[in-house]
């Protein structure tokens, strides 16, 4: 029998070990997907403190159902490991690793090498490798295919298949999780294709092949940009309805009464998470190598980075009105996280504009029922405090993230100013300043 042979027998008959590289938002909710469905899971990572924890069935990841997690743990089926030489004992290899930009704004790559590398270095004849994680269109095949060869000393076709599948993770969404969102994925050959379908298959119900990785690259980076660019034009047209006094939020209200040709999105004050904000810049960094000038998405792109400077005038020109400068001011931000109802605070906005106001003097503080203590990006550690007080003591009351509870008829009672960028505060007060 061929190698591919086995390694679709093993999976038909459910004797296949899938490895999962890096056990964070993305990779622990796949492997106890996986798990749940009866396959056999070995998660990696660099983390002891990650893999302890999955190991004593202890679940970081909150979207994850608490009973599956158990079951999955308790049956035997995930394991996690920090030893990568493990690896060859896989069948399977998924890498759901982080990719960051570095300083200059373009893809640091060093996370997908260093799966690279161990995966190269330890896995047997017969792996089917697939990568997750968000980057450029040609990673797949330009990066890391010669790579994986060189360091291995095998051949891609013959010992061992190479794939793109993007993760489609989106936290705190209570109808779509791992199982039951579509899956795209583009392999390298049919035959890697075929191998790739019969292990997705098992912990996801609709896979989606297209014709290369590629192809599955840019699907990824095409739905974030779509949504970048088009929060980015409601948050630029927020901008221009507050000069005129018109409020956006009954202008998008009236349009989406149109019942065709329109998609309604929301301004706010920038784009968090992982994907949205960093996504043009990875296609910038390919465009570039194609001689080709992606004006929209740049343009979106910088509109989204400007935002907290500009929800920091914002803060600046409500407190104006009461006669108060920054300079001195309490000032407390009510949510931290990218999104409501979520524990993370991967690119939020708000950290961005908190980190504006600390430079102008003012005394910053927040309350998030979701997360405990953040650090910003200049590198100020806050800890979340208590609601009632912060907001009494507060010049001015700054709401970022609308979270489910977050009261507007007790913001409107107890705060003497209150700057909404979310639209929580629906009711006309002459102490709220919107967006």
């Amino acid at each position: 029998m061929t190698y591919s042979e086995i390694l679709l027998e093993k999976i038909s008959s459910s004797r296949e070990l899938v490895g999962i590289i890096g056990l964070g938002y993305v990779g622990l909710p796949l492997a106890v997907s996986f798990s749940s469905a009866g396959s056999r899971v070995l998660g990696f990572d660099k983390s002891e403190e990650k893999t302890a924890k999955i190991n004593a069935a202890k679940n970081y990841i909150s979207d994850i159902s608490e009973e599956e997690f158990q079951q999955a743990v308790g049956s035997g089926l995930l394991q996690a490991t920090t030893d990568f030489s493990r690896i060859r004992e896989c069948d399977a290899v998924l890498i759901c690793v982080p990719t960051p930009l570095d300083v200059f704004k373009k893809p640091d790559m060093s996370f997908i090498e260093a799966a690279c590398l161990d995966i190269a270095r330890n896995m047997k004849p017969g792996t089917f490798i697939s990568l997750e994680s968000t980057t450029y269109p040609t990673t797949t095949e330009d990066f890391m295919l010669p790579l994986i060869e060189r360091e291995s000393g095998m051949k891609h076709g013959a010992d061992f298949w190479l794939a793109f599948s993007p993760e489609r993770v989106d936290p705190g969404n209570k109808d779509y999780h791992t199982r039951n969102t579509p899956k795209v994925l583009g392999a390298l050959t049919p035959e890697g294709l075929q191998i790739g379908q019969a292990i997705y298959s098992k912990a996801i119900e609709n896979i989606h092949p297209v014709s290369s990785p590629r192809v599955a690259e840019m699907v990824k980076i095409l739905e974030n940009t779509y949504r970048l660019v088009n929060i980015s034009l409601v948050n630029e047209l927020a901008l221009l309805c507050g000069k005129m006094d018109i409020n956006i939020w009954e202008v998008i209200e009236a349009a989406q009464t149109k019942p065709f040709g329109f998609q309604a999105f929301y301004p706010g004050p920038g784009i968090g998470g992982h994907c949205i904000p960093l996504d043009p810049f990875y296609l910038e960094y390919i465009a570039k190598k194609f001689n080709f000038d992606l004006t929209m998405i740049n343009t979106a792109g910088h509109i989204n980075l400007l935002m907290a400077h500009r929800m920091t005038l914002k803060i600046t020109s409500a407190l104006n009105r009461q006669q108060k400068s920054v300079n001195g001011s309490k000032i407390v931000f009510l949510g931290v996280a990218y999104k409501p109802g979520i524990d993370d605070e991967r690119e939020s906005p708000a950290l961005k504009i908190m980190d504006e106001v600390v430079k102008k003097g003012a005394d910053v503080s927040y309350h998030d029922p979701y997360i405990p203590q953040v650090k910003t990006p200049e590198g100020h550690l806050f800890r979340s405090v208590a609601l009632e007080s912060a907001v009494a003591e507060a010049d001015c009351v700054v709401v970022t993230t609308h979270h489910p509870g977050f009261d507007p008829d007790y913001l409107l009672e107890k705060a003497r100013l209150i700057v909404d960028l979310r639209n929580l505060i629906k009711r006309p007060s002459e102490k709220v300043y919107k967006l």
